[in-house]
């Protein structure tokens, strides 16, 4: 029997993800919101797609590497006003440390350690201390996880949200964005991370994480946007057979497809390799920088091949768009993934260039 991991998402998972998600996107349960939506949250609680990342013995789904990622696309293609992508992440979090799931939405405090140096601290007191910007749905969820320095390593540290100092603030598509204050907060829980979990691996799920959304609203904003062309007619006959407007399609589709293959490269990386492999890190780098860079492109494209249709509230494709602007800039954006795989690129020297472009 082979050990090879699984690189393909199980379709039963896919599919309740796809149902359970266009149900709780449905109408104008996708639009931004304070909080989530409480009978939708439920269901995405029962069915186990937001604990899919953490082991059944501590209460999650006990999904695989490339299941927990496939939620994360089909989130981006629905684009429910649910915390369901930070939960997961939140999840993997708790599981690597072994703590149980507390139950409800959870929001992940990860944080760059380049660009906040010591970051969040756990006293001996069992209290933490810092500040986190940039949180999503930290004032909507009902405990903070993250990860702190403890000593000489390192711990994952659960926080009830009534312990929290929250400032709330909004992202580019209006979700709660905020910034949290650790004033000697108690942990509700705390246990030290397991060994092969570097300093920057949340941060890097993160990314990945946020790649798998985003190529998931690209596949949904092509499909929007063809829609749309076939029937929306102007001089006669449906701009989708005009020669410009075809072209346009074209190359959304191309960075659709483009977007897909690299957050696939990444899921397949991180279920071949793990979270701390060199491999991964480069795998993941290139996902969010290419993947950004469709989100761009490909945005500018649906609203104009949409026109002034694709800026009305009650229209679904700002919902898309807004959320890929938003996520471009979460967990690094393409210029400061560029500059650490440059960066990398160049510590490995001329010999490893080509055999690490085509290994």
């Amino acid at each position: 029997m082979s050990d090879a991991p699984r690189l393909s998402p199980d379709p039963l998972i896919v599919d309740t993800a796809e149902r359970v998600l266009a149900r709780a996107a449905a109408g104008s349960a996708g639009d931004a919101r304070d909080s989530p939506d409480p009978a939708a949250w439920r269901e995405v609680e029962a069915t186990g797609l937001a604990t899919a990342w953490v082991r059944e013995d501590l209460g999650g789904a006990g999904a695989d590497q490339v299941d927990a990622l496939a939620v994360a696309r089909a989130a981006g293609r629905h684009a429910p006003a649910l915390p369901l992508a930070e939960t997961l992440l939140a999840g993997w979090l708790l599981d690597r440390a072994g703590l149980p799931l507390p139950g409800g939405a959870l929001a992940p405090g990860v944080v760059d350690p380049d660009a906040t140096g010591d970051g969040p601290r756990l006293d001996a007191r069992g209290r933490v201390h810092g500040r986190l910007v940039r949180v999503p749905w930290a004032g909507a969820a009902g405990h903070l996880v993250l990860m702190v320095g403890a000593g000489n390593g390192h711990a994952v540290v659960l926080v009830e949200r009534s312990a929290l100092q929250v400032a709330a603030g909004r992202s580019l598509a209006g979700e709660p964005l905020d910034t949290v204050t650790l004033d000697g907060a108690p942990a509700a829980a705390s246990a030290a991370l397991d060994d092969g979990i570097d300093a920057h691996a949340p941060w890097r799920l993160g990314a990945l994480v946020r790649a798998q959304q985003m190529a998931g609203a690209l596949e949904r904003i092509l499909d929007l946007s063809l829609d749309y062309a076939r029937e929306r007619v102007q001089f006669g006959r449906p701009i989708a057979r005009f020669q410009a407007v075809q072209h346009e399609l074209a190359k959304l589709a191309g960075e659709c497809a483009a977007a897909g293959a690299a957050a696939g490269a990444g899921a397949a990386a991180l279920a071949r390799h793990g979270i701390a492999d060199p491999r991964t890190r480069r795998a993941v780098a290139v996902a969010k920088i290419r993947v950004g860079e469709a989100a761009g492109a490909g945005a500018a494209i649906a609203h104009q091949v949409h026109g002034a249709m694709g800026f009305s509230q009650e229209y679904l494709l700002h919902r898309f768009t807004r959320r890929l602007w938003s996520w471009r800039d979460d967990y690094g954006g393409e210029a400061t993934w560029a500059r650490w795989l440059g960066r990398d690129v160049a510590a490995a020297g001329a010999r490893a260039l080509w055999p690490g472009l085509t290994g």
